[in-house]
């Protein structure tokens, strides 16, 4: 599990890292200002797809299926039923996009909106073709995933991350006159990046035996039985991305009648939260599907239950030192990162705040993640998403009087703080169900080993803050070596610390980490 895992992370870890650069120079050339809110939120809506499909829903639905039939029926059916899949999407997902972008061109010519909702308006229609080429890439990811690969497929987002810095630093500058016109250099920019995602999958598949063929999805079986179980699954798997983008929309909204900074703001420290998320808890959570599926079809829960809580177990150890790092060092990190060009200090605080009080999610919402995945595996759309629609509404409960209530600067912080709440509410909601769908199952094994992770962190937190402290005390952070040295020496010595506790503690997590990176065996 965590070889496999670790591989796919360590290229999610290049993707990611890419992706961080992508935000850093996105910061330098246009700030958390009006302009850059219209773009991030257009962006949100077609990129929502990608979470939901490629990290969600679609996989979820036809993993399970994928390889049902490559046990039951070969190979043969295996890939008809990819292809009829394949054809499906393509109509839908062409259909949806054309009355998509036909809506927004009538509202446009119709309707009056103030200036930066028109710009938001006139930057989803450029991007919200790319909705089709990341579900394709979606369904060749997971095949690719159900197959074996994992280190291949996750190197495919890392062509997104390469396009969009080279527009924002070769194509925008020559786009316009000012940051209004130059910002559309950036919506095709994500055009083409899709188009890269999609094609860099298929010589891989090729490879495997896969073979591009129409096949008509009307009365197809497999289709019908994804399109079931997708259609729940959508609200099921993506909790996180519905809590997003339903935040920001009411974000948005306040930001254009108040005067606020609030989206871009949440959208840098969500962007933060996801680089530690997307390395290792999209990548366990990736690998455990198929590897559930497999041993659901073969009616080997022992095994399913000892893989589940195993993964739950390493996620927790990782992000629990991740999640405290990111509260403890949110400002200096955010300032290290960002703050250059129109990302100025005031930009900083909103963001840093933003991210302190969204950091705890990394947790709950990994959690979410991949316990979400246990019953997909079983073929059980329907209770993860009686249970995320019941967090999507506690989620606006919280948040709206919430973000009335922050004073303004302060706002993004609310929208953390309620994902934070809704998330928690979340994983104790999986947990019980999971409990009563598979009696065998045990959250509580868990609950120990995480009250240690959580109190070591925590102190290693304390130790990263004084350190902290004493840096910019003695050294100061004029320089930029002097930024780098701020945020990683206390943290690589906080991070030591809790390795070395915990080990010390005897955490069998600790000890498997340590045996990966040192390419021995994992012993029971």
């Amino acid at each position: 599990m965590l070889k496999s895992s670790g591989a796919m992370a360590l290229a999610t870890m290049l993707s990611r890292l890419l992706g961080m650069v992508r935000v850093i120079v996105y910061a330098r050339f246009m700030g958390d200002g009006p302009i850059a809110s219209a773009f991030m939120y257009a962006f949100q809506v077609p990129n929502l797809f990608r979470r939901l499909l490629g990290e969600g829903a679609l996989t979820a639905a036809f993993i399970p299926l994928f390889k049902h039939k490559e046990k039951t029926d070969g190979e043969k059916a295996m890939w008809h039923t990819a292809n009829a899949v394949v054809s499906a999407l393509v109509v839908a997902a062409a259909l949806v996009v054309g009355l998509v972008m036909l809506g927004i061109s009538i509202a446009l010519m119709m309707g009056e909106f103030n200036i930066h909702t028109r710009l938001m308006l006139e930057l989803l229609r450029v991007v919200f073709p790319y909705m089709l080429l990341v579900c394709l890439t979606a369904v060749f990811m997971g095949m690719l995933n159900a197959r074996g690969y994992f280190f291949i497929p996750a190197l495919g987002a890392t062509l997104l991350n390469v396009v969009m810095i080279a527009t924002v630093l070769l194509v925008a500058p020559q786009w316009g006159d000012d940051l209004g016109e130059q910002i559309f250099a950036l919506a095709f920019g994500v055009l083409l990046a899709g188009i890269a995602q999609a094609v860099f999958q298929l010589p891989f598949l090729f490879k495997d035996g896969y073979r591009i063929k129409w096949i008509t999805p009307w009365k197809n079986d497999a289709v019908r039985e994804v399109i079931r179980k997708m259609i729940p699954a959508t609200i099921g798997v993506a909790a996180f991305q519905f809590n997003i983008i339903i935040t920001q929309t009411l974000a948005f909204w306040i930001e254009r009648s108040s005067g606020s900074k609030i989206v871009a703001s949440f959208e840098y420290a969500v962007r933060l939260i996801e680089l530690p998320q997307g390395v290792f808890g999209v990548s366990l959570a990736t690998f455990l599907l198929p590897t559930l599926a497999g041993l659901a079809a073969e009616k080997n829960f022992n095994q399913f239950r000892d893989n589940l809580r195993k993964g739950m177990g390493y996620l927790f150890y990782v992000n629990a030192i991740a999640a405290v790092m990111l509260i403890v060092l949110a400002d200096p990190i955010v300032s290290l990162l960002f703050e250059r060009g129109e990302f100025t200090a005031e930009s900083t605080r909103r963001a840093s705040f933003a991210l302190i009080c969204l950091a705890p999610s990394l947790l709950t919402y990994s959690a979410v993640n991949v316990m979400a995945r246990a019953f997909y595996a079983m073929g059980d759309t329907k209770v993860p998403m009686q249970i995320s629609a019941v967090c999507l509404g506690l989620n606006l409960v919280v948040l709206v009087p919430l973000i009335f209530t922050f004073p303004k600067g302060s706002q993004a912080g609310a929208l953390g703080l309620a994902n934070v709440m809704s998330s928690s509410v979340n994983v104790m909601l999986l947990s019980y169900a999971l409990k009563r769908k598979m009696p065998k199952w045990e959250f509580l094994p868990l609950l120990n080993p995480l009250a240690v992770m959580l109190i070591t962190a925590l102190v290693a937190g304390v130790v990263a803050w004084y350190l902290h402290a004493e840096w910019i005390a003695w050294m100061g952070a004029e320089t930029i070596w002097l930024q780098i040295g701020e945020v990683f020496v206390p943290a690589m010595l906080a991070l030591f610390l809790y390795w070395g506790i915990t080990s010390i503690l005897g955490l069998k997590e600790a000890r498997d980490c340590i045996a990966l990176l040192r390419n021995k065996e994992i012993k029971d």
